[in-house]
């Protein structure tokens, strides 16, 4: 049965602790990445109905630095599914809870992919109802992404298959590289 982009939204709220900070004083980010896989799961799972994992993850940038004493929203909802995977765009906010101001952190996309409980294998999941021009538009800029990015790779693998040591040692000519075989 398919299930809107409201059904599973998601969003998780942490204090962001001491513990999580790194030798900078600012939130490590591995504990962000952590939170984003944490809530791209929960929202992929309640569309699929299933046990889901993580396949990729996609336009991680640190925009700006998270503070020890903040609070930390991480927003997720289905953008795009396919047969068996979906993608979940992640909204990241802090809050300074003294002040009230909020900051955009974080943009990401987690491609997740159902699985069947007793085979493990690929399972298919609903189809997504898109009910605002918002949603169309996240689901379309989905699309584009996952085009674009097959068209990267194409690239890429022909780039890196035709690439010689001695014929493209120029490349290096600019680069702050020592090479001392």
């Amino acid at each position: 049965m398919p299930k809107s982009i409201s059904y599973s939204r998601t969003t998780i709220t942490e204090l962001m602790i001491p513990s999580y900070a790194n030798f900078g004083g600012k939130i490590h980010g591995g504990i962000l990445l952590s939170l984003m896989d944490k809530v791209a799961y929960a929202c992929a799972s309640k569309h699929a109905g299933t046990y889901v994992v993580t396949v990729s993850v996609d336009g991680v940038n640190f925009l700006q630095p998270i503070e020890v004493g903040e609070l930390l929203s991480l927003h997720a909802s289905v953008n795009y599914v396919g047969r068996s995977s979906m993608v979940i765009g992640i909204r990241v906010v802090s809050e300074n809870v003294k002040t009230g101001e909020k900051k955009h952190t974080n943009t990401s996309y987690f491609t997740m992919v159902a699985k069947d409980d007793v085979t493990g294998k690929p399972t298919e999941v609903p189809e997504l109802i898109l009910e605002t021009k918002e949603d169309i538009r996240r689901c379309l800029e989905a699309i584009k992404r996952k085009q674009l990015k097959e068209v990267y790779k194409d690239d890429f693998d022909n780039e890196i298959s035709e690439l010689h040591v001695e014929k493209d040692l120029h490349l290096l000519a600019n680069e702050r590289i020592i090479i001392n075989p």
